[in-house]
């Protein structure tokens, strides 16, 4: 494939602009990318089932980019994030997360008919997506507080701070025409995460983003009414 650069809001424009994407035949359960942030935010997807198509390493830098400027406590960018594209990386990490899922749901009671097409299920997500994204929270860098309730609090901004940048992420990889799913299986087992991927036990992984261009179109859930979400306005 040969990339070219097209900025989507220009679609219809013919306009050049600085956003890389890559032309070849979509699937038609892809939907037509929009030209405006409203109606971006609106028709993205959380994504479960994703095509073979391999993803270029430019799209994602682009998509770690735009992480790369969401707001942060004191500017200090409290993140840091694991790119795997590779087979035997994606088998190893849901290999070791699923053993850990197994014991969590037997915990719970459930069926095991259940617990083993829960993790296949989740197995497969990890499995086939062309390139997974590990948002990890890294508080090396924050302020430090002598009492537990502040630093805590620093904590917290840092995970909130986490959140904008991969709705950051989520927002530019449907703009360039890729889908994502957001797992959040790590946050229950971060240690194991850092021992399948050897990574800096620094490291707290939070979420798992799933990349790829979607092979079935998603059901979508509907939305609670605003007037529902605001419960002051004076």
């Amino acid at each position: 494939m040969i990339p070219r650069q097209i900025c989507f809001a220009d679609l219809q424009k013919g306009n050049i602009a600085n956003v890389t994407t890559h032309s070849f035949s979509r699937q038609t359960t892809l939907p037509d990318r929009v030209d405006n942030l409203a109606a971006l935010m609106k028709s993205r997807r959380s994504v479960r089932k994703f095509q073979a198509q391999p993803i270029p390493r430019e799209l994602i830098e682009q998509v770690l980019e735009a992480a790369r400027w969401a707001p942060s406590p004191h500017g200090r960018q409290p993140w840091r994030f694991v790119i795997l594209t590779k087979a035997e990386l994606k088998a190893r990490l849901a290999e070791q997360m699923g053993s850990t899922w197994q014991q969590n749901l037997q915990m719970d009671g459930q069926d095991p008919e259940i617990v083993d097409i829960r993790l296949d299920k989740s197995r497969q997500r990890i499995l086939t997506a062309p390139a997974i994204i590990i948002p990890c929270l890294y508080l090396e860098d924050l302020d430090r507080y002598p009492d537990e309730k502040r630093q805590s609090d620093e904590t917290t901004m840092a995970i909130q701070s986490l959140g904008a940048a991969i709705q950051n992420m989520l927002l530019m990889a449907y703009d360039l025409g890729l889908d994502t799913g957001w797992m959040c299986a790590p946050l229950f087992c971060p240690e194991v995460v850092c021992e399948a991927l050897e990574l800096d036990t620094r490291l707290f992984p939070h979420a798992l983003i799933t990349v790829g261009y979607a092979s079935a179109d998603p059901q979508r859930r509907e939305r609670l009414p605003l007037s529902t979400l605001i419960v002051r306005y004076d």
